[in-house]
């Protein structure tokens, strides 16, 4: 878990943006919100599938 500690004359809010930004880079958000729900193991893999050959074919069209 990201922990912050206020530096001496630190408003509440640049602290506040630091743990944001601590918490973003940790990818803690985003798991929650793929894990809110569940997902049949078929629907993961089809999911991860399409993600995939969308990142070769960007990769193709970047590539010519």
């Amino acid at each position: 878990m990201p922990k912050v500690i206020i530096r001496n004359g630190e408003s509440f809010d640049i602290a506040f943006r630091r743990f944001n930004r601590k918490v973003q880079k940790a990818g803690i958000l985003s798991d929650i919100k793929k894990n809110r729900y569940f997902e049949k193991p078929s629907d993961k893999k089809r999911r991860e599938l399409n993600a995939t050959l969308r990142k070769i074919k960007r990769n193709q069209r970047y590539n010519r």
